[in-house]
């Protein structure tokens, strides 16, 4: 339509150069007030101007001007009667209120005020605006106190006069107080609404089916509200729907697939929506989607081939949903496409090659199943490409050349795939954008490329955990001015310090540098890194004195320090650590006293080293805000002091294998609200556990053993609810069997070993001690007496059933300010074998029950054969009688079974030959007769198996079972009284062949780490 503008008249002329007159605004941001020029009489000439033919003004337009005051009840702007359309948007009026007055401009059919921080009520004199087609009353983010609101008149006030309006533009507004009625107001109020804007407006659901009367509903934002419904069938129906915003509404149910159908939709984003269900369909020919975003919702299934009809898709965002399957060919023929993000689902196969979309700009396929090669051209034509990060797969082969030669790209992420062999040249490094390579956790090897050090945008260069290898200098670094994080640790590297300062001078100023495990032999010269946050020697074979200078690092703001591994022996005096937060120094030659930390500190580690001091008497005031401190497996002696309890913010306290002595302060058991892992173990500590265990209890790890503990176990043990690991074993303990711990249902590992725990196994009704979870139960070397009552091997779910999917899954506790990076590993010690296995990752398949060395009489009961899961089971050592449950040949796991020194009669069952991976066998000195059965796996034990059942016959005992029976004497050796492990050999000497190896390769199959220890 052709605009025809008249001459300016007088009074409209005057009033404009006055309303220019009483604003406040930037003349030199300004482009259009700036222009209006008093000597010019057609002020319809002026920019932001339009009139009628009458020459009145009917259009101002001053967005954008940097207003900040001269618009209120006053202004002249109010003169101009003739308004059709306003525009104020991004403007600044500091949270002034709209003025009232402009309800008295009711030819306005266009009002935008829009982001120009405008705050308080919303004049109830808009209403009287019933010409109005488009409001826009967006702000720019919610603000208590500082943002618009409609409470009087609420929203129904508001609109029940605009039956006009199309456009409704209220982002951010606080909407609140119209309760959950406010989809009938609109829907009675605006018959033709076609935009519906209502972002942030703390409105609430459900989605009432008034909305249907909206038909000509185009545009629905609604993001960021607390609508809590699901989305109804008839947003269907919205023939004309092209937008359609519900980010982060806590939607739930199934989102309806015909929507994602609709002809005209172009965009569609339902991110953060977790509780969202929902596939794809099949699109239809020449749909009109732009942007499908679906990330952080349960959105499952695959993608369907026909997402190639979708020719105008740019946008398309599924991270961290529930997707599957392979990635559809289809999606390289979307010309369009310039974003996809597909990390972090359970996408499966090879990638699709995107030659045909030369717009991608970002690549995410990050965190997935996807596998396979990729050839060295895939990305080659890809010339628009920025980042690109398909970390966590199992890619293999070479990395693709083709990224290296995009100059374009800013980021290379690949790291935690199989790549290997070299890494590629950068074709042109001198013209490339990149600021960003991370090829960690893959199998690279060879040598850096020396066009790596060309790269003049470098920020981050991550290569560690490969198999890369070369000798070279830290100052080969030094023409990356711009390189802040170098990781280079667990490769094959030899890196040569230097002590010439003035190279040092010249390298880049580094906010990380990890040069782990990298050979150096002593510390390189960072003494003027004043941007150093981060620095990790760890793995290394530096040896001596660490240097004082090394603290002052970073300018005094060095945050991680990580020195563990190495084969340091003292710290240079006089030192301070500043306010370093992370202090790792676990695992060197340190001697002396130990050092107290800064009370900045939130992480220190000194375990493994050869400190022999006591610990400081004010050691607990420096740890005020520590969550973790550990120095086990040191010299330490004296007493705990009772400071130690000032660090209320410990989730890991670890003093174990020490020389402590002295009683445990009754405080320490008392932190509570974030403790969640107390060791203590192997000192010499005494005297009763007291105190009360709180009852907002978070202990997941307690673990005393080793120590000269005596007195019962605290009763207030049963607040700690999250319980996972309770190790009291090798104390002076003398208690009950401990049913009164039946409500900590968290349990996994229970040691009561070598203690004075008495009396029966039998619980009450009331005392119900069900462990669903426990895995490890080592009540051996006590005084437990009376008959297994018959339930006692049917409340132990995980010894029942076989952990699938848990075989590397292991017992932790990750420090919740810290992320999953830091965590503290559980262990404990089980007997097998006649070997102590310290297991130092407790597997969640691993299950043991030792109940052995005890006065337990009366039969076993045949319910242990329902413990299908367990490794080993060990009940030798007591009074059982009867014989030898059958039922025992469904223990199909069962790898150490001994049953020794008891009073067991009858034969051995044929039963048992079905256990095919057992290599421990002990049924000697019991009451056994009749032939030994005759299996594969039988035939590999030796006499020592059978020893002292004088009426046992067949191999490999010398007694044929056709001959007459020799008597020989029942003897079997009183281990109860005595620890001497010489004892052990005599009953294990009968082992089959290769037992030692099978300690590791068969009872946990070569797949986990075990540190085995033989006494």
């Amino acid at each position: 339509m052709l605009l025809v503008s008249g001459q300016c008249q007088v009074n409209q002329h005057s009033t404009l150069i006055q309303l220019k007159d009483n604003l406040r605004f930037n003349s030199s941001l300004s482009t259009k007030l700036v222009s209006w020029n008093p000597n010019t009489t057609d002020c319809c000439t002026w920019r932001g101007v339009t009139c009628n033919i009458n020459g009145q003004v009917i259009g101002l337009d001053l967005s954008s001007e940097t207003i900040s005051s001269g618009i209120d009840d006053s202004s002249v702007l109010f003169n101009l009667k003739n308004l059709e359309s306003l525009n104020l948007a991004a403007n600044d009026f500091h949270f002034s209120h709209i003025p009232s007055r402009i309800g008295k401009l009711t030819g306005l059919v266009y009002m935008n005020l829009s982001y120009s921080y405008f705050s308080g009520q919303i004049p109830r004199e808009l209403s009287q605006l019933t010409r109005l087609e488009v409001l826009d009353l967006s702000s720019p983010f919610p603000c208590n106190g500082c943002s618009l609101k409609l409470e009087k008149p609420n929203l129904a006030n508001l609109v029940q006069n605009l039956t006009r309006l199309t456009s409704l533009y209220l982002d951010y507004v606080n909407l609140s107080a119209q309760n959950s009625d406010w989809c009938k107001c609109l829907a009675s109020s605006l018959p033709n609404l076609e935009v519906m804007s209502l972002s942030n407006c703390q409105l609430s659901g459900p989605l009432d089916g008034s909305l249907q009367k909206l038909q000509s509903l185009s545009v629905i934002r609604l993001d960021y509200n607390t609508l809590s419904a699901p989305v109804p069938d008839f947003f269907a129906n919205y023939k004309n729907l092209t937008v359609m915003n519900l980010v982060d509404c806590d939607l739930t149910g199934t989102f309806p697939d015909k929507v994602l159908q609709l002809q005209k939709l172009q965009i569609l984003d339902l991110t953060y929506n977790p509780n969202l269900y929902g596939s794809l369909p099949d699109f239809p020919i020449d749909g009109s989607l732009e942007s499908l975003i679906l990330s952080n919702t349960f959105f499952s299934g695959e993608i369907p081939e026909s997402i190639g009809n979708l020719k105008n898709l740019s946008i398309i965002k599924l991270m961290k949903s529930n997707f599957s399957g392979e990635l559809p060919k289809s999606l390289q023929n979307l010309t369009q496409l310039e974003h996809i993000d597909l990390a972090s689902n359970n996408f499966i196969g090879q990638i699709p090659s995107f030659q045909m979309c030369k717009n991608l700009i970002v690549i995410m396929l990050w965190n997935n199943s996807l596998s396979g090669t990729i050839p060295s051209n895939h990305f080659q034509d890809l010339e628009n490409l920025v980042f690109v990060d398909l970390s966590f797969n199992g890619f293999k082969g070479s990395v693709p050349s083709s990224l290296f030669a995009l100059q374009k790209l800013q980021q290379i992420q690949l790291s935690s795939n199989s790549f290997e062999g070299l890494l590629p040249k950068f074709t042109n490094p001198l013209l490339s954008s990149l600021d960003t390579l991370d090829l960690e956790n893959n199998k690279l090897e060879g040598e850096i490329p020396k066009s790596i050090f060309e790269l003049g945008k470098l920020k981050v260069l991550l290569l560690s955990s490969n198999n890369l290898s070369g000798t070279f200098r830290i100052i080969d670094f030094n023409h990356l001015r711009d390189l802040m994080d170098l990781d280079l640790s667990f490769n094959n590297f030899s890196i040569m310090t230097s002590d010439n300062l003035t190279l040092v001078n010249h390298l880049p100023k580094f906010v990380s540098l990890s040069l782990a495990s990298c050979n150096l032999l002593k510390f390189p010269n960072l003494g003027n890194q004043l941007m150093l946050r981060h620095l990790d020697l760890s793995n290394n074979k530096i040896e001596g004195k660490i240097p004082n200078w090394i603290w002052k690092v970073g300018n005094g703001d060095l945050w991680y320090m990580n020195l563990s591994h190495n084969r340091l022996t003292d710290l240079q005096e006089p030192y301070s650590f500043h306010q370093v937060a992370v202090i790792d120094l676990h695992s060197n030659h340190l001697s002396g006293v130990i050092p107290v930390p800064p009370q900045t500190s939130r992480f220190i580690d000194y375990s493994n080293n050869l400190f022999n001091s006591s610990i400081p008497e004010n050691i607990g005031t420096n740890l005020s805000f520590a969550n973790f401190f550990s120095i086990s497996n040191n010299l330490l002696t004296g007493i705990i002091p009772q400071s130690i309890c000032s660090a209320t913010y410990l989730e890991v306290l670890d003093m174990s294998n020490n020389q402590l002595n002295g009683s445990m302060p009754n405080c320490l058991i008392e932190l509570g609200i974030y403790l969640g892992v107390l060791n203590l173990a192997n000192n010499s500590l005494s005297g009763q556990i007291k105190g009360t265990f709180p009852s907002n209890c978070e202990l997941n790890t307690l673990d005393l053993h080793g120590n000269s503990f005596k007195g019962e176990i605290p009763r207030s043990l049963v607040n700690c609810t999250k319980l996972r690991v309770l190790n009291l074993g090798n104390n002076l303990i003398n208690d009950t069997y401990p049913c009164y711990l039946g409500k900590n249902t968290q349990l996994h590992v229970l040691v009561l070993r070598s203690n004075r725990l008495h009396g029966s196994m039998l619980c009450d009704e009331n005392q119900n001690n069900k462990w669903p979870n426990l895995h490890i139960l080592d009540i051996a070397h006590n005084s437990l007496s009376g008959t297994v009552p018959a339930g006692f091997f049917c409340q132990w779910d995980a010894m029942m059933t076989d952990g699938n999917g848990e075989s590397n899954t292991h017992l932790s506790f990750t420090l919740s300010r810290f992320g999953d990076n830091y965590y503290y590993q559980d262990t404990v010690i089980v007997t097998a074998k006649g070997l102590e296995l310290d297991l130092v990752k407790i597997l969640i398949i691993f299950t043991a029950l030792d109940i052995s060395n005890n006065q337990l009489s009366g039969e076993i009961p045949p319910t242990i054969g329902q413990l299908k899961a367990l490794y080993i089971l060990n009940v030798s050592h007591n009074k059982f009688t009867g014989s030898i449950p059958s039922s025992l040949g469904s223990l199909s796991q069962l790898e150490s079974l001994d049953m020794s020194a008891n009073k067991l009669t009858g034969e051995i069952p044929n039963a048992l030959t079905s256990l095919t991976f057992l290599s421990t066998f002990n049924l000697s000195y019991n009451q056994l007769k009749g032939k030994i059965p005759t299996g594969t796996q039988f035939q590999t034990f030796e006499n020592g198996s059978y020893l002292g059942n004088k009426r046992l016959c067949g191999f490999p005992l010398s007694r044929s079972c056709t001959s007459s029976v020799i008597s020989v004497p029942n003897y079997a050796p009183n281990l109860k009284d005595s620890d001497n492990e010489n004892d052990w050999q005599s009953i294990y000497y009968g082992l089959g062949f290769g037992v030692v190896i099978s300690v590791v390769f068969s009872l946990w199959k070569g797949h986990y780490s075990i540190l085995l220890l033989e006494r």
